[in-house]
Protein backbone atom coordinates (compact mmCIF):
# COMPACT_ATOMS: atom_id res chain seq x y z
CA UNK A 1 0.00 0.00 0.00
CA UNK A 2 1.51 3.62 -0.15
CA UNK A 3 -0.20 6.27 1.53
CA UNK A 4 0.49 10.27 2.43
CA UNK A 5 0.15 11.61 5.48
CA UNK A 6 0.05 15.71 5.90
CA UNK A 7 0.76 16.88 9.59
CA UNK A 8 0.29 20.93 10.10
CA UNK A 9 0.15 23.10 13.01
CA UNK A 10 -3.45 23.67 14.54
CA UNK A 11 -4.68 27.22 14.05
CA UNK A 12 -3.40 29.29 16.72
CA UNK A 13 -0.03 27.61 17.71
CA UNK A 14 2.88 30.07 16.54
CA UNK A 15 4.50 29.31 13.39
CA UNK A 16 7.94 30.67 13.15
CA UNK A 17 8.96 28.83 10.54
CA UNK A 18 6.45 30.13 8.37
CA UNK A 19 6.17 33.71 9.16
CA UNK A 20 10.26 33.44 8.39
CA UNK A 21 9.26 32.05 5.39
CA UNK A 22 6.75 35.02 4.78
CA UNK A 23 8.88 37.97 5.41
CA UNK A 24 11.17 36.53 2.74
CA UNK A 25 8.83 36.22 0.21
CA UNK A 26 7.75 39.65 0.76
CA UNK A 27 11.44 40.69 0.84
CA UNK A 28 11.44 39.39 -2.57
CA UNK A 29 8.79 41.35 -3.94
CA UNK A 30 6.05 39.05 -3.30
CA UNK A 31 4.17 41.76 -1.33
CA UNK A 32 0.89 39.99 -2.14
CA UNK A 33 1.60 37.01 0.31
CA UNK A 34 -0.72 37.19 3.60
CA UNK A 35 1.01 34.47 5.48
CA UNK A 36 2.53 31.53 5.65
CA UNK A 37 1.71 28.00 7.42
CA UNK A 38 4.44 25.26 7.40
CA UNK A 39 3.66 21.55 7.43
CA UNK A 40 5.49 18.31 6.48
CA UNK A 41 4.49 15.14 4.32
CA UNK A 42 5.36 11.83 4.74
CA UNK A 43 5.00 9.13 1.92
CA UNK A 44 4.37 5.51 3.41
CA UNK A 45 4.72 2.14 1.46
CA UNK A 46 3.81 -0.98 3.54
CA UNK A 47 2.54 -4.41 2.93
CA UNK A 48 -0.98 -4.87 1.88
CA UNK A 49 -3.46 -3.95 4.35
CA UNK A 50 -7.33 -4.87 4.16
CA UNK A 51 -8.68 -1.65 2.35
CA UNK A 52 -11.22 -1.07 5.74
CA UNK A 53 -8.27 -0.81 8.04
CA UNK A 54 -5.90 0.85 5.81
CA UNK A 55 -6.85 4.32 7.17
CA UNK A 56 -7.57 3.16 10.74
CA UNK A 57 -3.70 2.36 11.14
CA UNK A 58 -2.25 5.34 9.48
CA UNK A 59 -3.65 6.89 12.06
CA UNK A 60 -2.17 5.19 14.10
CA UNK A 61 1.10 5.78 12.56
CA UNK A 62 0.33 9.32 13.43
CA UNK A 63 -0.83 9.45 17.07
CA UNK A 64 2.21 7.21 18.03
CA UNK A 65 4.92 9.10 16.14
CA UNK A 66 4.26 11.04 13.09
CA UNK A 67 2.37 14.11 14.48
CA UNK A 68 2.01 16.06 18.33
CA UNK A 69 -1.14 15.67 18.52
CA UNK A 70 -1.31 18.88 21.14
CA UNK A 71 -0.47 21.23 18.57
CA UNK A 72 -0.70 19.69 15.20
CA UNK A 73 -3.04 17.96 12.94
CA UNK A 74 -3.28 15.39 10.16
CA UNK A 75 -4.54 14.44 7.25
CA UNK A 76 -3.80 10.69 5.70
CA UNK A 77 -4.43 10.18 2.18
CA UNK A 78 -4.06 6.15 0.73
CA UNK A 79 -2.68 6.43 -3.09
CA UNK A 80 -2.70 2.89 -3.99
CA UNK A 81 -3.81 0.12 -1.93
Amino acid sequence: MKARIHVFLKEGVLDPQGKAVMNALRTLGFGEVQSVRQGKFFDVETDPIAPGEAEGRLREYCQKLLANPVIENYRVEVLEP
